[in-house]
């Protein structure tokens, strides 16, 4: 008895423990985080070049790229498609006209000054001013070429000559290094005057001179314009121009390199995008540098610090929604289960088994189209994962509000998963309810395959309406998408549900209308037994079970599962049968060799003989709850004041004569408490008329629910009314009258009140309604609230 009670209290404790709730919360967050972000928990593996990979690894997010070669080649096509930068000197033309005017013009004015004297001084002075000539000139002149300018008078002619001959060939240009000039052929190069903001594109460089080119040409224009000129002249004039002929186009190159820098600096990094859930890294796929390209910005992108407040912020999302979710469903719920962290930690664990299905489902597209001649949309395999199949588990063993929250968690979480996709947010969200919604009440294993194929034509209606609204879609993906949602999202969630529920059943210790159903089934062992061997009993319990099943269905409880504790509520007494009133046959009655405490003992023994039968052969906890509580802690009246009369009040101790408890907390079993008291009862009429079992039965329930023990199972007084008008129709229909025949057979009724039930209140013979006894029962009714 005292391990027994220890794991009662235990597991009390355990269900009732409110830090156990929050504890269960918190875990399933961490879970669902870690989920999430597995690598919070996984180490990433660094590679390089060359190395195997060891797993396939897939982009969390979309992001982008650089693909540094198509960057490399697109600034260096910007750089080759900047001209090189050339500046033309304009002003040298004239300044070298000025030059040479002048320094003629400065020697000239000698002539002029000295007219009057002799010509030895005029030589003098003219040859003294040589060094000042080739100054002004920039170049070097010789004795003899001199010597022919001061023959000439330095003419004004021949200044004309020079200047013209320079002008015409600085018109055209001179370039310093042709050869590097002709390089740019191809694409021409920018020509800019100096000076100002002026310039061109030039793509015939063929046209200017290198200084060479210059030179020779000086001879060629000079040629016509001194033809009349003798050969000394004509050489002066050459070998002049040729000397003051400098290049006026010049190659820039610090122009050309700031230009070329800029058209670099100007190209953006070329950049492709990684969409998310895409694989970037296949396993046993050698790692390219493209590979490290993209691991390494998939790894900035996703760094540990970020990982860890990513993962921390959604932690807190969930928290907050696990949380409100687990308030609204506890503190609405009007029939709160008494397992509340049992139930909570069913309902975590179906959230991480199927969350992580949902997971694992990320990887599934690549795996299965790896190697096929054909491809399937990726979107189309998530259609198929079978969350809803969650849900259908969860309104089995719950009720539909819990299903439909879970629906929504679970939704909300996938959707994360895949990349907040409202789409599949509402598709998981929507076939989850109505799957669940669609086996509620189930009793028959085809209802999840009938569940199954409504749920496979609700997501293809689901799916076409999505594909309709993106847009975005093929007959080819559609026919897919129809394929997934309808086989695996629908047949398929069915068959899993259907295999998965008995595992909870055995996991959890659950009860569903299915088992209700088999364990209904009059033909079990244990029912054979208790009718083989206390048939009374067995009777008993049948009665009380139809008793209780008219009544749930009348105050909206689980019928089935009223009528199931029903017949199993008595099968302790199969131990100890003869020991209980209605399986004595022939007239003796062994309490009368017992003392009122032993009697006692035995009477409260078969609740517990009930209840580790019940656990002995796995009938569940529902219904060996039932077995504990359906006496609740009532009085053993009978041998109670027998034992008073014997001993005195004072030497008797009331609790020894009381049910150990505890008190109904269902409905259902307040349901069996109430018709187990009332059938027994109901067979010590006499007479039993409409009028004497409505107020026996009343008379019943009102001391039940005065002495407290409906206090725990929320029945009301609108309940206690229905039950009663039903217990009074089901009763009526046992004791109907039949009709005298002439043999009438006087009933010795003696022995029944001599030896009434010994193990139930033996209650008042009946008053005659008829004929009088009406204020009792009046105060009765108004008592529960009935007249």
């Amino acid at each position: 008895m005292s391990i027994e009670t220890n794991k009662t209290s235990i597991s009390k404790h355990f269900n009732e423990n409110l830090y156990m709730r929050w504890l269960i919360l918190i875990a399933l967050t961490l879970v669902f985080a870690v989920i999430l972000y597995p690598s919070l928990l996984i180490k990433k593996h660094t590679y390089s070049i060359g190395d195997v990979a060891e797993r396939n690894i897939k982009s969390s997010r979309d992001f982008f790229v650089e693909d540094a070669e198509a960057t490399e080649s697109n600034r260096k096509q910007a750089v080759d498609s900047v001209l090189t930068v050339y500046d033309y000197d304009a002003t040298s033309i004239s300044v070298l006209n000025t030059r040479v005017k002048d320094a003629f013009s400065s020697v000239r004015s000698i002539y002029n000054i000295n007219e009057i004297t002799d010509s030895n001084t005029i030589h003098d002075r003219i040859w003294k001013a040589k060094n000042e000539f080739e100054t002004q000139l920039g170049i070097s002149v010789s004795d003899d070429a001199y010597a022919i300018l001061e023959k000439e008078r330095f003419s004004e002619k021949i200044a004309g000559l020079i200047s013209k001959i320079t002008t015409e060939i600085l018109i055209t240009g001179v370039v310093t290094d042709k050869e590097a000039l002709l390089l740019e052929a191809d694409k021409g190069i920018t020509l800019r005057t100096i000076g100002t903001d002026s310039e061109k594109v030039e793509a015939n460089l063929k046209q200017y001179y290198g200084l060479d080119q210059a030179k020779t040409m000086v001879r060629v224009i000079g040629q016509p314009l001194l033809k009349n000129a003798d050969y000394d002249l004509l050489n002066l004039v050459v070998d002049f121009s040729q000397s003051l002929i400098i290049p006026n186009i010049s190659l820039n190159h610090t122009e050309t390199k700031i230009r070329k820098t800029m058209a670099s600096d100007g190209i953006k990094p070329f950049m492709y995008q990684i969409k998310a859930g895409e694989m970037i890294l296949r396993e046993g796929e050698r790692v390219t540098r493209t590979h490290l390209a993209k691991l390494s910005v998939l790894n900035a992108k996703a760094g540990e610090k970020q990982i860890i407040t990513s993962s921390a912020g959604i932690a807190l999302l969930l928290f907050c929604l696990f949380m409100v979710t687990y308030i609204v469903l506890i503190n609405t719920q009007k029939h709160a289960s008494q397992n509340h962290n049992k139930d909570l930690i069913f309902i975590s664990s179906m959230l991480v088994v199927f969350f992580f299905i949902a997971r694992i489902s990320t990887s599934i597209p690549e795996a299965i189209t790896e190697g096929m001649a054909f491809s399937i949309p990726a979107s189309s395999l998530s259609y198929g994962i079978p969350l809803s199949s969650g849900a259908m588990t969860i309104c089995l063993f719950m009720q539909l509000r819990v299903a439909v929250l879970f629906a929504l968690i679970l939704s909300t979480c996938t959707a994360i998963l895949f990349g907040n996709n409202l789409g599949l947010f509402l598709y998981f969200f929507l076939n989850s309810t109505m799957a669940a919604y669609w086996l509620q009440n189930c009793r028959e294993r085809k209802v999840f395959i009938k569940a199954g194929l409504k749920l496979g034509l609700l997501n293809v209606l689901i799916v076409t309406a999505l594909n309709f609204y993106s847009g975005n879609f093929t007959a080819y993906t559609m026919l897919w998408d129809w394929g997934f949602a309808f086989i695996s999202g629908g047949i398929i969630a069915g068959v899993i549900t259907a295999g998965f529920a008995p595992l909870v059943e055995l996991a959890f210790d659950y009860t569903t209308d299915i088992k209700l159903l088999e364990l209904a089934n009059l033909d079990r062992p244990i029912l054979r037994k208790l009718m083989l061997e206390a048939p009374g009993t067995y009777h008993h319990s049948v009665i009380v079970g139809s008793l209780v099943e008219a009544a749930a269905a009348e105050i909206g409880a689980n019928p089935l599962l009223a009528k199931v504790c029903g017949y199993y509520h008595d099968i302790g007494k199969v131990n100890k049968p003869l020991y209980f009133i209605e399986n004595q046959s022939d007239g003796k009655n062994r309490h009368d060799k017992l003392a009122p405490s032993m009697s006692s003992l035995i009477l409260i023994s078969h609740i517990k003989d009930g209840y580790e039968l019940a656990k002995e052969i796995k009938l569940g906890q529902t219904i060996m709850d039932t077995i504990r509580q359906h006496h609740g802690t009532s009085l053993i009246k009978y041998f109670y004041e027998k034992a008073v009369q014997l001993r005195g009040k004072d030497a008797v101790r009331i609790e020894d004569f009381k049910y150990p408890g505890p008190k109904p907390q269902t409905r259902e079993v307040g349901l069996v408490m109430l018709a187990d008291v009332v059938e027994a009862a109901s067979r010590t009429l006499e007479n039993p008329t409409p009028a004497r079992i409505q107020w026996l039965v009343h008379n019943l329930i009102s001391k039940v629910f005065s002495d407290g023990q409906l206090d725990n199972c929320e029945l009301t007084l609108k309940d206690l009314h229905n039950i009663a008008k039903s217990f009074n129709t089901i009763l009526n229909g046992i004791h109907h009258h039949r009709i005298e025949y002439p043999e009438k057979v006087v009933a010795d009724t003696s022995s029944k009140d001599k030896h009434g039930s010994s193990d139930k209140k033996q209650p008042k013979p009946a008053p005659d309604i008829q004929n009088g006894d009406t204020e009792d029962r009046s105060a009765h009714l108004k008592r529960l609230g009935l007249s």
